[in-house]
């Protein structure tokens, strides 16, 4: 399972998107983009809005393996040579995402120059956090890989604000992401709230305390 929300591209020409070239489609709120198995020619960028991953094995029910937000691509596994898509994309709110040819990509990722090393480095981090959580999995309870979650969907990894609010996500995709029951979520998010280290109503608030939680455990 890949990092729940990986981080955003650094500052950049790629912020606006337009030099990745494509195009740039307009979805609605829940949306399919593609379905596992397809054929895998192409990937994306998100401009505006968020998109949900899901895979699902044989036997076994759908997953949640990541969910992505603003500058963040996904279908590039299609740049290793994958010729279906490994996972379903769905929106999780209106969004306007940027379709680039593998083609196009590849040329950009062979170019030596400092949007070529930029592409590679984010391709390369993403690599390390599949690996992180798959870690974390196997190390960390439940309480601990969900506040690891709420962190890395609100950028907290490298520095930042006090607070971060992000979009609402059920607790049942929480429950997806971390590997546990709703009501286990239920009972840690009621928890993080009394202690402090979030907040929500129609959004989620992150707040850094959260961070608290990983050194008492």
């Amino acid at each position: 399972m890949r990092r729940s929300r990986r981080s955003a591209l650094p500052l950049g020409s790629f912020r606006s998107g337009a030099s990745l070239g494509g195009k740039v489609a307009q979805y609605r709120n829940k949306q399919k983009i593609y379905a596992q198995g397809d054929p895998a020619f192409t990937l994306f960028y998100i401009q505006q809005g968020w998109v949900r991953l899901t895979t699902r094995s044989k036997g076994q029910p759908s997953a949640v393996t990541a969910i992505l937000g603003v500058h963040d691509f996904f279908g590039e596994v299609c740049l290793a040579g994958y010729p279906l898509r490994m996972s379903t994309a769905v929106t999780m709110a209106a969004s306007s995402i940027r379709t680039i040819k593998k083609e196009k990509m590849l040329e950009m990722l062979r170019g030596r120059n400092g949007s070529s090393n930029t592409l590679v480095a984010y391709l390369l981090a993403s690599l390390k956090h599949y690996r992180d959580h798959v870690a974390e999995l196997l190390t960390s309870n439940a309480e601990q890989r969900l506040a690891r979650v709420l962190l890395r969907l609100a950028h907290f990894e490298k520095g930042g604000p006090a607070s971060v609010e992000i979009a609402l996500i059920s607790h049942q995709i929480l429950a997806e992401m971390v590997g546990t029951t709703r009501p286990r979520v239920n009972l840690f998010m009621n928890g993080f709230r009394r202690r402090g280290f979030i907040s929500y109503n129609t959004v989620l608030q992150v707040h850094r305390s959260l961070r608290k939680l990983l050194r008492e455990n």
